[in-house]
């Protein structure tokens, strides 16, 4: 069976599922981001085989979303995450904030943030880049764009 190629389409929701719509790469692209950056930590952390711990690796590193570095003469490496991998992890705490409002349950979140600037726990938000007001689906219309498919 052929795998659907999602970043082709001219939909700009396919193409970041084509690089993170695998389940196990929003988790591995949230380990690192924690700090933990090797193979043996992520392996452990996640209880994930081998083999699809390195498929995964390395469809990130060719992604650009993770990058390899060198710790050992072995070699072995440790992954970072790139510019790229950094701006998904804003994606990843609009995903938890869903997660803890919706899944949570009475336990509540598993994991809370403290934002750097003001010392104080929060939660990502959307807000619009131009007035700085909530911005939610159905607060916003929709419009092809330049990239739209003809």
């Amino acid at each position: 069976m052929q795998r659907t190629k999602f970043g082709e389409m001219a939909c700009s929701i396919a193409r970041t599922l084509d690089v993170i719509g695998e389940p196990w790469s929003p988790l591995i692209l949230r380990d690192v981001w924690v700090g933990m950056t090797r193979f043996d930590q992520l392996q452990a952390d996640l209880g994930i085989s081998r083999k699809v711990l390195t498929e995964r690796l390395t469809y990130l590193v060719d992604q650009g979303v993770l990058e390899r570095r060198p710790y050992d003469r072995r070699p072995r490496y440790e992954y970072h995450l790139t510019t790229k991998g950094a701006e998904l992890v804003d994606l990843l705490m609009v995903m938890t904030s869903w997660g803890d409002r919706w899944l949570a349950g009475e336990a509540g979140p598993p994991v809370l943030y403290r934002h750097h600037a003001c010392g104080e726990i929060s939660h990502a938000e959307l807000r619009c880049a131009h007035c700085g007001e909530p911005m939610h689906g159905g607060d916003v219309d929709p419009l092809p764009g330049p990239g739209a498919a003809v």
